[in-house]
């Protein structure tokens, strides 16, 4: 059975996954090297970040293919596909970012770090996020889905 209209299952579940382990993984990075984050400070935060990335990975996921279908409109570049997903990843994360850090404990100057080095990593991580997650939909066989560039 064809999946209709934006949601489906297998959409959310390969989002979710994706979304999860990247933040997970690339969020300790940055916390601990360029933060300076103590260990215990980013494994609390990477915990808090688990159920907040799950309540965001599809809505992020939705958000990401509106900001590809606008970047299309432009160019159907591969160059702008990943501009579209460095925005995206951008404009979506920050904020979610720097509410999580608050919530631990981290000091305003920590949160400052934090968010401004995640949005210069994310010249990178965006676009490599991009790939993981177009790797995942493709793991989880989601129905309907082609690599958009």
């Amino acid at each position: 059975m064809k999946a209709r209209g934006p949601f489906c299952i297998r959409h959310a579940a390969a989002d979710t996954f994706a979304m999860v382990v990247f933040c997970f993984v690339s969020g300790m990075i940055i916390e601990i090297f360029i933060s300076q984050m103590t260990f215990e400070q980013s494994l609390a935060s990477r915990t808090l970040s688990i159920p907040v990335n799950i309540a965001i990975a599809w809505p992020y996921g939705v958000f990401r293919d509106f900001m590809l279908r606008q970047g299309r409109r432009i160019s159907e570049t591969s160059l702008m596909k990943n501009v579209s997903d460095l925005v995206a990843y951008v404009l979506f994360q920050s904020p979610v970012y720097a509410a999580i850090l608050y919530t631990v404990g981290a000091s305003t100057d920590q949160i400052m770090t934090a968010v401004a080095s995640n949005a210069v990593v994310s010249c990178g991580m965006g676009v490599i996020y991009g790939y993981f997650l177009d790797m995942c939909r493709r793991w989880f066989k989601v129905p309907g889905y082609y690599r958009a560039m």
